[in-house]
Order: C-alpha cells, then structure tokens, then sequence
C-alpha cells in the first residue's frame, strides 16, 4: 500500500503525462519509471547513495542523469526523478510507481484484477478470461497472473474485494452446498 506522500507524487505525474500537451505517452511513461525503479531497487550501492543524505543532490542528480540517458528515458520521467530526489523522496520510488500505475489505471478506465490459476495460462486463455471479466463488470480489465500451486484447476479471479471462484475446488464446494441443500428437503 502506497503512502500519502507516495500518492501525491504520483497524482501530480499522472496529470503531467494526461495533460493535452505531454510528449509522453502513458505507457511509456509506466515502463521509463519500472526502469527507474528497478535500478534503484536493484542496486543497493545506488541505494545507499541516494538516501544518504551526506552525498548532494547535485552529485545525486548527476549520477541518475548517467544513468537514466542509459535507458533512454524522457526529459519528463528524468525531471520527475530530479524533483523526487530533490525532496528526499527517491527511498519511496517503489510506491510512487505503483500509485502512479492505479492512478493511471483508474484515469484511463481500467480496473485491475488478480487471476490465481494451477498452471501458467497461454494467450488465448487469458484473452478470454479478460474478455469474459470485462463483460461481465463492463469495465476495461488490467490483469495480473499468478500461479497458485493450492489449486486443482481452473481459475479464481479478485476484483477489489469481489471473488469470482471459477476452480475445481470452488466448483466441488458449490455441488456439495447444492448436495446438502436438497438432502435437507
């Protein structure tokens, strides 16, 4: 769970990337901040010197502008990271990323969902299982896969706080509930 502090920096990124005259297009602004993300994440001596508030800000800068001309990543996502490091932020990277991704999500109509299944699931199937999902709530579906080894089969699909059960053991559950229903009449 992102904190306050996190959702602010992500709501002020989120209205510069939708703004009529950004030169970024949304996904690529969410894979430019993974990509800083996951070199701050990944590196705990860049790490350490971003956090260390012994090192300037000035040097800090400068070693993330290295850095992120290494990726490719835009003036807009490079000035973002300045203004975060800037402000002592950058030890929150993580969950300004993810605030911003929900942030956006929501800004251009998707809503997330997490699918549990006993087996990795190839395209066709997860084509449509979004498709069914976003039939079924009428609603832009984001999916997230994970692999639940508790699983027998099938799949089971969260979405905000609604389960929509569609496994072997939800199913045998069901039968029995419909079991025991009819031998109490």
């Amino acid at each position: 769970m992102a904190s306050a502090v996190a959702h602010r920096y992500a709501r002020a990124l989120v209205d510069i990337v939708m703004s009529s005259g950004s030169p970024l297009k949304p996904e690529d602004a969410v894979k430019q901040l993974r990509d800083v993300d996951a070199l701050v994440q990944e590196s705990p001596e860049l790490r350490t010197a971003l956090l260390t508030p012994a090192i300037q800000n000035s040097r800090k800068r400068a070693v993330m502008a290295k850095l992120l001309e290494r990726t490719g990543a835009s003036p807009l996502i490079r000035n973002f990271i300045y203004v975060v490091i800037d402000h002592r932020r950058i030890g929150v990277i993580g969950e300004i990323r993810e605030a911003f991704e929900l942030q956006l999500d929501e800004r251009l109509g998707f809503v997330r969902a997490e699918v549990s299944s006993a087996a990795p699931l190839n395209e066709p199937l997860s084509a449509g299982l979004e498709a069914e999902l976003s039939k079924l709530t009428g609603k832009r579906m984001r999916l997230r896969f994970d692999v639940d080894p508790e699983l027998l089969g099938g799949v089971v699909a969260r979405i905000g706080s609604t389960v929509y059960d569609g496994s072997i053991r939800g199913e045998l559950r069901q039968l029995a509930r419909k079991m025991a229903a009819q031998a109490v009449e």
